[in-house]
């Protein structure tokens, strides 16, 4: 018997963009599509422009007790495909065949209902999953426990908080022994103890012999937890082999697209009301740089361009992430009470950072902008930034780069602890008087 329990072969999804197909299945809908037929023109647009190709032809084999981590930018594929081996959503073509109980954390409370308690949510969710009402009573309390949501087991979840309610879905989904477990980047939304918790839950996963597909963005992770993985690009896989092969090519892809200039970047989200058209770094006198220094003023200046006049309560955030999908810093307008109640047209923000406390090495820059609380653009890894060796503490030292990468401003002093100088006294005094 194969000890294949994922096999996919040749498997495309592809989705129709623009308006829905339309379809006159009723009287109703007759007369309207008639009505609309008088007034609008016949636009059909080609047939390659309105279809978007999630995946296309990409096959794969996962054996019983893998661990693969599938990495790759935005709009790779990669969540698509999970959904697929979910049975979620049906493929265009080719096969996806799994053998064995599944289950999937690709959301935060995939198939949780929102009226109904933490509790009747388990037992939903493990009875979705094939389980028996005795398998979970069994496990019921170490997922609440794990979960850490005991005082409000009874509490309906849309009363839960993002966290709660994440904390239980993963709890669900890795507590009720499926023999594959598809996780997708839901682990973003927690905090770092709680991430640290759910990979150490999904080691244990891995050690009895459980197969995981993980999807992620921290390179950290992948390379911590699977021993394979696979890397896709615009629905196609690029490459596949050990965790740090396919780690190394990501990140040379990354280096690559950071060279695209920032106006011509098409793996963009958002309304589109304001988009960055441009990053520029520049030293504490203003002269343009393509380097930072550990310990020195950085000036990052983002242009933009807005469809609107009224662009309303603009929020900018600049998140800097390690290559490896660490993500280190935050600079956001609305944290320091930068309150940008309405823009220009076109013009540029500008962060000004003191003594920059990253140590030496590249990292890559994501953009964030919401208007009115709405994504108007978001660019992830818009560009990358080379920071140089600094003289942060005024010492002309810093630690290795492996050392961990932020540098914070620190004292030190010594002081003498009479206690302990009476202590250390008295025992030579014994010392002596036994001889």
């Amino acid at each position: 018997m194969s000890d294949t329990v994922i096999r996919v072969e040749r498997l495309s999804k592809k989705y129709s963009l623009g308006a829905a197909k339309v379809r006159h299945n009723t009287l109703r809908d007759h007369l309207i599509g008639g009505i609309k037929s008088l007034f609008t023109k016949d636009q059909r647009p080609s047939q390659d422009a309105s279809i978007f190709w999630a995946l296309k032809a990409i096959s794969l084999e996962i054996k019983q007790g893998e661990v693969v981590g599938i990495i790759g930018r935005n709009g790779a594929g990669k969540s698509t495909l999970l959904k697929i081996l979910a049975r979620i959503t049906d493929p265009t073509s080719g096969v996806a065949e799994i053998h064995g109980r599944v289950g999937s954390l690709l959301e935060v409370g995939t198939g949780f209902h929102s009226e109904l308690t933490g509790r009747e949510n388990t037992y939903l969710n493990g009875a979705i999953l094939g389980m028996t009402k005795k398998e979970i009573d069994r496990k019921f309390d170490e997922i609440v426990a794990f979960a850490e949501v005991e005082r409000f087991v009874d509490t309906p979840v849309k009363h839960y908080s993002s966290g709660m309610y994440l904390r239980l879905a993963f709890a669900v989904a890795a507590h009720l022994e499926p023999e594959i477990l598809l996780i997708d980047e839901v682990l973003a939304v927690g905090d770092v103890a709680f991430q640290r918790k759910c990979l150490g839950k999904m080691g244990d996963v891995a050690r009895q012999g459980r197969t995981i597909l993980f999807v992620s963005h921290n390179m950290a992770a992948v390379e911590n937890l699977c021993s394979t993985a696979y890397l896709l690009g615009n629905g196609q896989l690029v490459t596949s082999g050990t965790t740090k092969t396919v780690v190394d090519a990501y990140l040379s892809s990354i280096s690559a697209l950071c060279k695209t200039p920032l106006e011509h970047r098409t793996d963009r989200e958002g309304n589109g009301r304001l988009r960055f058209t441009d990053i520029e770094f520049c030293s504490d006198d203003g002269v343009p740089t393509a380097v930072a220094q550990s310990g020195q003023t950085l000036l990052i200046s983002v242009a933009y361009a807005s469809t609107s006049e009224t662009v309303k309560n603009v929020e900018i955030s600049i998140s800097i992430y390690a290559l490896n999908g660490q993500f280190m810093l935050q600079l956001n307008n609305e944290m320091v009470g930068a309150d940008f109640e309405s823009v220009p047209e076109v013009g540029q923000f500008s962060c000004r950072v003191e003594r920059f406390p990253l140590s030496p090495g590249q990292y890559s820059i994501s953009l964030c902008c919401r208007a009115n609380g709405i994504v108007a653009d978001w660019v992830q890894q818009a560009v990358l930034l080379t920071v140089e060796p600094g003289d942060f503490y005024g010492t002309g030292r810093l630690p290795p780069a492996t050392h961990g990468g932020f540098l914070v401003p620190q004292k030190w002093q010594i002081q003498s602890n009479l206690k302990t100088r009476q202590c250390i006294a008295g025992i030579k005094q014994r010392k002596s008087c036994e001889i």
